[in-house]
C-alpha cells in the first residue's frame, strides 16, 4: 500500500484522467440506470470532470514528451485549481439542498438532461417537471451525491497540489 503512494503521485496526470473518467460514469449510471436526471447544477459538476480529464489528456501526452518534468507540475496545480472549483460548485449545490443558501433560480435540465422519451412527451403536451437543485434524490450516510462530489473534489484537488509540489524542479 505505502509503494502504491509515490507511484500515484509519479502518474498522478494519468490517475486524474481515471479519476475523472470514473465520475462522470457513475454520474451517467445514476442518470441511465437509477433515472436520477441531473439538475443544472449536477450538469455544472460534470463539466468539472470533463474539463479535468482533458487537462489531464493533454499533460499526459505532454509527459510523453522530452518536456514532461517540466509541464508535469503545471498540469498538476491546473488540476488542483479545477478540483477546487468542483468542490466549491459542488458545496454551494449541497447547501442548497440543505437550504443553508438558495439555489440558482434557473434549476433545469436543460442540455444532457433531455430524453428522447421526455421530448415525445413535450411534444404531446405533456408538461415535465426539470429537476430541482435544492432537493436531493438520494442520500448515502446523509450526505447527497453532491455532498460526496465536494468531498472527492477535496481529496482529488489535495492529491493534485501534492503532486504539483513534489514535482516542481527544486
Amino acid at each position: 500500500m505505502i509503494a502504491l503512494i509515490p507511484l500515484l503521485r509519479r502518474h498522478w496526470l494519468i490517475a486524474a484522467l481515471l479519476v475523472s473518467a470514473t465520475m462522470l460514469a457513475i454520474a451517467h449510471a445514476f442518470q441511465t440506470f437509477g433515472g436520477l436526471q441531473p439538475c443544472t447544477l449536477c450538469l455544472r459538476q460534470r463539466e468539472v470532470y470533463w474539463t479535468a480529464a482533458a487537462v489531464a489528456a493533454i499533460g499526459a501526452a505532454l509527459n510523453l514528451t522530452g518536456s514532461g518534468k517540466r509541464v508535469r507540475p503545471v498540469f498538476c496545480a491546473a488540476l488542483a485549481l479545477i478540483f477546487f472549483a468542483g468542490a466549491a460548485v459542488a458545496a454551494y449545490h449541497a447547501g442548497a439542498e440543505w437550504k443553508w443558501w438558495p439555489g440558482p433560480t434557473t434549476c433545469s435540465a436543460a442540455g444532457g438532461g433531455v430524453s428522447a422519451a421526455s421530448l415525445a412527451n413535450l411534444m404531446h403536451g405533456a408538461k415535465i417537471a426539470a429537476p430541482r437543485c435544492d432537493e436531493a434524490p438520494w442520500h448515502l450516510l446523509g450526505l447527497s451525491m453532491a455532498g460526496w462530489n465536494a468531498l472527492a473534489s477535496l481529496i482529488f484537488a489535495g492529491l493534485s497540489l501534492w503532486a504539483a509540489l513534489e514535482e516542481r524542479p527544486k
